[in-house]
């Protein structure tokens, strides 16, 4: 165990404490005031440990160490809301000794993350190593909702061309999926229907959708869903939009209660034409997350995470095909790096030692702030095989996990900069 362990433990629960996914703008706060007490309490545990620290208005913050060419490691202080589903106080950062590990949302994403690379500066500054290269850990404030936080940083400060994000998967991550999230519009004329509201994130797994509707729409129970103060209620189950099954979209029994199966069929089966389309970095996944009504339009946002190799005009023929209207909201061009590269290599070859393995490079749906760089690669906290909550109730990081990213991430961190 490191000398570190205890400490580190505790500053996770402390900052997942703030309930930093976006809220309402406030003079000088952009993303609101929890996310700027959690950006101000993280440089200043790192300004106590010597670092020299920069916040640039409240979008994102950096702590600096070494000099020379700039290498980055970009982790974020903002989370999506907590959703349904706890038994742990979502924002209580409750350190659980009998079961070893610390409960919260942004434990694992990536709050627990954040604070471990910033104890890896510490563990190396301790020990006398002068990295070769000016090691920037940068923390942005609205990774989960847009990305203002890196456009703003690349105006006011330099962003490195290379490194890294610790906001992913074990071993190395070499390419990511394109993101699309857009926002369709269907027209249902005549419909009994009215209230209809579920999700709250675009790339959160709807786990709660409600809706008043006409009595002749029949007996709600035969769908699964509920009679809740006189309104239909969906209940599902949330994860990440990048891996909606792993979750249970509560969108889906809705549509079909309320006769929508045309939609159903669009947006949860193979009819529009996305779901199929593959190559060697996966397959593309399209998870309808939020969904609204209003008078006889029906709005829903989807997450589509589109292989590597393709183009976002691609998907977007596929959705104008059906003539479907549609708003882009948010669009990420893909990764694509070398796995044989310095970057890639090296990672993969560190976490192969420290764990005994012989894994190899992987690609994900999931989109990191790697993006951000012109070589950047995603490495970890999560591993293969292992539960997954992210994105979900009952989000947690293990003692085990934390002492595993200490040693991984600061090794890497020196083989990198050395």
């Amino acid at each position: 165990m490191s000398v570190y362990t205890d400490e580190i433990k505790k500053k996770i629960s402390q900052i997942v404490r703030f309930p930093s996914y976006q809220q309402p703008a406030e003079q000088g706060m952009p993303f609101g005031a929890p996310a700027a007490e959690a950006l101000t309490y993280f440089l200043s545990l790192a300004k106590t440990m010597g670092f020299e620290t920069h916040n640039y208005d409240n979008y994102a913050g950096e702590v600096i160490f070494g000099e020379g060419e700039e290498f980055a490691v970009l982790a974020h202080l903002d989370v999506v809301p907590a959703g349904s589903g706890w038994t742990h106080e979502p924002f209580g950062g409750e350190i659980d000794k009998e079961n070893e590990r610390i409960w919260g949302r942004g434990t694992m994403d990536d709050k627990g993350p954040a604070i471990i690379m910033l104890y890896c500066l510490k563990a190396l500054k301790d020990e006398g190593f002068k990295p070769n290269r000016k090691i920037k850990l940068i923390l942005g404030c609205n990774e989960e909702t847009g990305w203002a936080c890196m456009d703003h940083y690349k105006k006011v400060a330099h962003m490195p061309e290379e490194g890294i994000s610790p906001d992913a998967d074990f071993p190395v991550i070499y390419a990511e999926k394109g993101i699309l999230h857009l926002k369709l519009k269907f027209t249902v004329k005549g419909a009994r229907f009215a209230e209809l509201a579920g999700g709250e994130r675009a790339n959160m797994v709807c786990d709660y959708c409600s809706a008043s509707a006409d009595a002749s729409y029949g007996d709600p129970a035969e769908y699964g869903l509920t009679l809740e103060g006189g309104k239909v209620v969906s209940r599902g189950k949330s994860a990440h939009g990048s891996t909606p099954d792993e979750g249970v979209n509560a969108i889906l029994p809705m549509l079909k209660y309320l006769k929508l199966d045309g939609i159903a069929e669009l947006l949860f089966d193979k009819k529009l034409g996305l779901k199929g389309l593959k190559d060697e970095t996966g397959e593309l996944t399209l998870s309808p997350d939020v969904i609204k009504s209003v008078g006889d339009e029906v709005y829903i946002t989807c997450d589509i995470r589109y292989p590597a190799t393709y183009a976002e005009k691609d998907i977007l023929a596929k959705v104008s095909g059906y003539g479907i209207a549609y708003e882009i909201l948010h669009s990420q061009a893909p990764l694509y790096g070398e796995k044989d590269g310095f970057l890639v290599k090296t990672l993969c070859d560190v976490y192969n030692e420290v764990c005994g393995t012989q894994m190899q490079p992987i690609a994900i749906g999931g989109g990191t702030y790697a993006r951000a760089l012109k070589r950047g690669a995603a490495f970890g906290p999560e591993e293969a095989g292992e539960e997954s909550t992210i994105h979900q109730a009952n989000e947690y990081i293990t003692f085990e996990k934390i002492e595993k990213c200490f040693s991984i991430y600061k090794l890497a961190l020196e083989r990198l900069t050395k």
